[in-house]
């Protein structure tokens, strides 16, 4: 089996990752996305940077930090019938939280009530309909970056002008969202093909919970009705190897936050017992040769 994986630069994942290849006897060629240079209108016949033809690669295994590079490069690759994890579509799907929210509403997820306005006084008015506190988050992005919780209309003001005031088109795209009152915690639980195979709890006195940000992270049992709304979730923006973010409410339902198609691990596999990247690398090995 001849693999390659796209990279930006080799993190903690992509060690695990590619450790967990050598333990299947497979050394993927490392591409790295500042190198790509794709002819589109010839196709796979061409070389990639490895030197190999593009289309000699059973796989794609795509980890690149910057989501637009990954996205793009697959949306390139998987027009040529060549096979990646995740697929294309996924990706954009979850690159974008307009498109996930579109995706679990058609899911019947449930997810918290979200709106969607273009303008400052129409997104006043989704602010409101939400109801205070309300989440402003980015369409794009990651790591609890730019996310805002607004209390009143007088911050709502003020972050929306800030918004407004910004250059990129992307600020200019308001998604509202409620703000759950979760237990100081949420939830991120890998799901690789359809199983859930583990999950964590990311307990924090901030309420962004993220690792990145200084979330704690500790085992998170997988139950029955865990496992069936991740699934779930993972089915309605096209499946494959997903980390999924869910808060409990009030009641102690969960909601569906957000789905990552690059997910990080390195603080997930101690505190579950469970090596991540060997599940996520045994799974893809299957596929291809079910597929072969």
């Amino acid at each position: 089996m001849r693999v390659a994986m796209l990279v930006t630069h080799i993190r903690a994942e992509e060690k695990l990752i590619l450790s967990a290849f050598n333990n299947r006897e497979i050394s993927p060629d490392i591409i790295l996305d500042r190198e790509l240079n794709f002819d589109i209108s010839r196709g796979s016949e061409q070389l990639a940077p490895s030197g190999i033809a593009w289309r000699a690669y059973d796989l794609i295994f795509e980890r690149c930090v910057s989501t637009s590079r990954g996205m793009y490069a697959l949306a390139v690759l998987n027009s040529w019938g060549i096979r990646s994890f995740n697929a294309y579509e996924t990706a954009a799907i979850c690159a974008d939280k307009v498109r996930t929210s579109i995706a679990l509403t058609q899911g019947g997820i449930p997810q918290p009530h979200t709106r969607l306005a273009f303008t400052p006084d129409s997104a006043m008015q989704a602010i409101e309909d939400v109801k205070y506190p309300a989440v402003l988050k980015p369409v794009t992005g990651s790591w609890g970056r730019l996310l805002a919780r607004v209390h009143n209309r007088d911050s709502a003001e003020a972050i929306l002008e800030h918004r407004q005031t910004l250059g990129d088109y992307n600020h200019h795209i308001y998604y509202v969202q409620e703000y759950v009152d979760k237990p100081g915690r949420d939830i991120r639980a890998f799901v690789v093909g359809d199983r859930t195979i583990a999950a964590i709890y990311r307990a924090s006195n901030h309420w962004i919970t993220n690792t990145a940000r200084g979330g704690q992270a500790t085992n998170c049992p997988v139950t029955p009705q865990l496992d069936e709304i991740c699934v779930r979730a993972a089915a309605a923006v096209g499946g494959g190897i997903l980390a999924i973010d869910l808060l409990e409410d009030a009641r102690g339902n969960y909601v569906v936050n957000e789905i990552n198609h690059t997910m990080e691990f390195r603080n997930s596999s101690q505190p579950t017992g469970v090596d991540i990247a060997q599940e996520v690398i045994d799974y893809v090995i299957e596929q291809v040769e079910v597929m072969a």
